[in-house]
């Protein structure tokens, strides 16, 4: 019902939501700075709970427009709230912030050699999976919204975002602190947008799914204790390492056996192993480390059980013991967008790209922490194309690889998509 009550309403005002709002006009008038912003976004990239000077720029920006700003969020983080004075609903719209420890090799006026501390090492520090054009695409929206105030029912709220690739190690970050932090609430949100920039989409298009949209992130650690002895009398031993090859081997049969992959696809990952220092010992002590990724709130319950069950049968077969920390260190749910909320605002995405370029897109097993919004709210999230159209998808720079770029051109449609979003759900609301 509530679907089709939103998607009634917003059908209803055709071109717009609002009809003295011109968003396609506005869009083309703040093109220029969103394009500014992002370059110096791009240059001047800092790592996760490092965004200081970001954040300044970026409370600057918005303390310029009138809103009602706070800084400190989540460390770095900073939220802006645009009250219309008006009764209605409180849309929130969130960018990240954060750079990655890379270093750029795109030979730009804009390139990045800035440096940062990760891990204790100084590192360079790039762009590299384009949260420099989500701020600046948020930025432009906070601009054209703020601008047609007196058109808009309810509140805005603007959340710039700390941390979305991890905080460093020890520290805590990203959405899961804002939330904590009561980001969602005084006002009290109703519905929460995103985007993400896509080097792999052309310039003008925008992909979505309903559900299961990126998957939960699970990281484990298995740590394997047996019998040390020499490597040539193994009857003396309880082999760790062979024990950790049983288990690396049983693991992957959760997901080709245990799971119907025909409805979500899921990952166990086995992405490090520890054990040993020489050729004739066998150690004590073997370490598995992997991730596990899911689009599926049952199956990944049921991985978590599977893994407990074969890690223990496997080490108790082989006389050792095993200890399984599951989640390791950090834990995203899924990035699920509500299927109710994602097909009333359709029209919005179809009528802001065209038909044509509103692409249906399949899930995938990558992760974001998006996701702990969504766990909380009604949530929407999407990818907005950033590939120049006469690239070929496979000779696009992968994200988070020195190479990674997209054009500037793609930044419009996505001021756009989160202006008319957040009209339209007024509009009907």
């Amino acid at each position: 019902m509530l679907r089709l009550i939103l998607t009634a309403a917003i059908l209803a005002f055709g071109t717009s939501a609002l009809a003295d709002v011109d968003v396609d006009e506005r869009a083309k008038q703040v093109e220029d700075d969103v394009i500014k912003w992002r370059h110096h976004f791009h240059e001047f990239p800092e790592l996760s709970n490092r965004e200081f000077e970001t954040a300044q720029y970026i409370a600057d920006y918005l303390n310029g427009l009138g809103l009602d700003v706070t800084t400190g969020v989540a460390k770095t983080g900073v939220v802006a709230v645009l009250d219309s004075g008006k009764p209605g609903p409180v849309v929130a719209l969130r960018a990240d912030m954060d750079a990655l420890p890379v270093k750029e090799r795109n030979d730009l006026p804009y390139k990045s050699t800035q440096t940062g501390e990760y891990n204790g090492k100084t590192v360079p520090v790039m762009h590299a999976c384009g949260h420099d054009t989500h701020m600046a695409m948020l930025m432009g929206a906070a601009k054209i919204l703020t601008d047609v105030k007196s058109e808009l029912r309810g509140k805005v709220k603007f959340i710039f975002q700390p941390a979305e690739e991890g905080a460093p190690p020890g520290e805590k970050g990203g959405a899961e602190v804002m939330v904590k932090e009561g980001v969602l609430k005084s006002p009290d949100v109703d519905v929460i947008f995103g985007l993400h920039i896509s080097a792999n989409t052309d310039v003008g298009s925008v992909r979505y799914n309903s559900g299961g949209t990126m998957a939960a992130v699970d990281p484990f650690k298995v740590v394997i204790n047996g019998q040390q002895a020499h490597g040539a009398y193994p009857w003396k031993s309880v082999d760790p390492i062979v024990t950790a090859a049983q288990m690396v081997m049983a693991l992957q049969t959760i997901v080709s056996r245990e799971i119907k992959v025909i409805d979500d696809a899921a990952v166990v990952t086995v992405g490090s192993i520890h054990g040993g220092n020489r050729s004739n010992i066998i150690p004590e002590q073997v370490e598995l480390v992997g991730t596990i990724r899911t689009l599926d709130k049952a199956a990944r319950e049921h991985i978590y059980e599977a893994m407990e069950r074969k890690v223990k049968g496997i080490a108790d077969s082989m006389g050792a013991t095993a200890e399984l920390t599951l989640p390791l260190d950090y834990s995203y749910p899924i990035t699920y967008n509500d299927p109710e909320l994602t097909q009333a605002m359709l029209p919005t995405l179809q009528r802001t790209a065209g038909k044509e370029n509103t692409l249906l897109s399949k899930p995938v097993t990558g992760a974001e922490d998006f996701s702990f919004f969504q766990e909380k709210v009604p949530g929407l999230y999407v990818w907005v194309g950033g590939k120049p159209k006469d690239v070929p998808e496979e000779e696009s720079p992968a994200h988070h690889t020195p190479d990674f770029y997209v054009d500037d051109k793609g930044m419009n449609l996505g001021v756009r998509l989160l202006t008319n979003l957040t009209l339209d759900y007024m509009a009907a609301n």
